[in-house]
């Protein structure tokens, strides 16, 4: 028995199957509320890409917040949160900016 099947294939056509705004990088913040820091230096010993470090500033209470290291940018951000989570007075904390699209209202 031979059998003979005469499917035609559907061709995928790009990028009709390929959502880019799921791929689209946005470049996340991160805030840092000085007066709640107590200089613990969580942040920065943990941080997986290295991109924080004690700032020249002093807070009202007589402790040096983080502060971005010179040179680096918040595209360094591997977005982990973990600076969050480890910071006990809750200083700190990482923001997705929302997209210019999202923001419009029809």
């Amino acid at each position: 028995m031979n059998y003979s099947f005469n499917r035609k294939k559907k061709k995928a056509e790009w990028p009709a199957f390929v959502d880019i705004k799921e791929w689209k990088i946005i470049t996340p913040e991160i805030h840092i509320i000085s007066s709640r820091c107590k200089e613990c230096r969580w942040c920065i010993e943990f941080c997986p890409e290295e991109i924080l470090e004690i700032s020249d500033e002093i807070n009202e209470k007589g402790y040096h917040p983080p502060k971005l290291i010179e040179g680096k940018t918040f595209e360094n951000c591997a977005e982990c949160h973990f600076c969050e989570l480890i910071c006990p007075e809750f200083a700190i904390f990482v923001k997705k900016p929302v997209e210019e699209e999202e923001m419009k209202v029809e």
